[in-house]
């Protein structure tokens, strides 16, 4: 019994670890900010400009004044200000703002 109860915590502290590992590595680069469940992303208004982030790769793929078209997931997504969000990959993909260098989305669980 005494075996069994160790192994148990044993395999509940390395699940654990393992979550935390997985919150702690869901964003991956300088131009996101993450909470638990939502990053805002920085994209770079340039060609092949990219971003890993909460498992998925957010892609830019164009904009005007007022739309973004990003590949995120491998899925092609048109996004405007205003708008909804839009679900990519079990993913909420929002768009927070447009300028003239960097597109800003919001990207939730």
């Amino acid at each position: 019994m005494l075996i069994s109860l160790s192994r148990r915590r044993l395999a509940s502290a390395a699940a654990v670890a393992a979550l935390g590992l997985t919150l702690l590595t869901g964003c991956s680069s300088d131009n996101v900010n993450c909470s638990l469940d939502e990053c805002t992303v920085s994209i770079d208004r340039e060609t092949n400009a990219s971003v890993s982030v909460l498992g998925v790769e957010a892609k830019f793929i164009s904009a005007d004044d007022s739309t973004v078209t990003l590949d995120v997931a491998g899925e092609q997504i048109s996004l405007t200000k205003g708008q909804q969000a839009v679900d990519v990959a079990g993913l909420q993909v929002s768009l927070d703002s447009i300028t003239q260098d960097q597109v800003q989305v919001q990207i939730s669980r």
